[in-house]
């Protein structure tokens, strides 16, 4: 039985380049309010949604292809997409509306981790979309949750040791890393919700074309008063659940990452011709890993 280790989908040119150009344009949808004239006609988010959505599709799609085009994944990981997908979508609405209390955000990060960084953008990106189809939550904000998750499962998948570290120390990094990204997560998404909100408070609510350094004075009280416990919620079911049942779920998706042999290279052993008289020979068939 092989006992060869399991390697993340690994990032090619092309991959890269396909998820800097989404992530660029991610960032510049989250921000430019902050930049924009207090007599800009456009100041909030409500009105670019829908073309952020339009941007954000082909991206991914183009993100999944350049993977494809790198790395050889074939139809097996599209599957194991899909199949991760839809069960992030279920087990979001299981703790949603309860402080915070999301378990989907564990499984993200442990895909993100054994499947690598530009397989757990797209997953996290998708399981938002199918979840908001799931639960009727589709809305202005869909398109900045699929952005924020993908960046979330991303992340996990550009920890350090993808080979090498295993057992509690791999398990305490991923906790870490999903306890700080638990607030990361809630903290940009606060920015896209907190723009809509104009003229509430004027301790917090944003003020468009307001110095940069006020409306982040202001944002800073806003992400305080509204949602630091219920981050904190998110953040600590994400630890506990790793520590608890992380490894059993790492090591079933390892299992699972190998049974589908992720960039296995075919390769065909066998003499091109026969001598005259002898009968054909067989031609063996391989794969084996890079």
């Amino acid at each position: 039985m092989s006992t060869r280790p399991v390697r993340a989908v690994r990032l090619g040119p092309r991959s890269v380049t396909a998820l800097a150009l989404v992530s660029l344009i991610g960032l510049f949808a989250f921000c430019w309010p902050l930049f924009a004239d207090a007599g800009s006609a456009v100041t909030s988010h409500a009105g670019d949604a829908p073309w952020l959505f339009a941007a954000l599709l082909p991206l991914l799609v183009a993100v999944v292809v350049a993977t494809i085009a790198d790395c050889g994944m074939d139809a097996k990981a599209v599957a194991m997409l899909g199949v991760l997908a839809a069960v992030g979508a279920a087990l979001r609405p299981l703790g949603a509306g309860t402080a915070g209390l999301e378990p989907m955000f564990f499984l993200m990060v442990l895909s993100g981790r054994v499947l690598g960084p530009g397989f757990g953008f797209v997953l996290g990106a998708v399981t938002m979309f199918a979840s908001a189809l799931l639960t009727g939550g589709v809305g202005p904000w869909m398109p900045f949750q699929m952005l924020s998750m993908g960046w979330f499962t991303m992340g996990a998948g550009l920890l350090p040791g993808p080979t090498g570290l295993r057992g509690r120390g791999e398990l305490l990094m991923l906790s870490v890393y999903g306890f700080v990204a638990a607030f990361a997560y809630g903290t940009i998404m606060n920015l896209q919700g907190w723009v809509l909100l104009q003229g509430l408070s004027s301790g917090i609510s944003f003020q468009p074309g307001a110095p940069l350094h006020e409306n982040l004075v202001r944002f800073l009280a806003y992400v305080t008063a509204t949602s630091l416990g219920w981050d904190l919620g998110r953040a600590v079911l994400t630890v506990v659940l790793t520590l608890t049942v992380g490894g059993t779920l790492l090591k079933a998706l390892r299992r699972a990452t190998r049974r589908a042999n992720f960039e296995a290279q075919v390769t065909f052993e066998g003499p091109e011709k026969p001598s005259p008289g002898e009968p054909p020979h067989r031609t063996y068939v391989t794969y084996e890993p890079e």
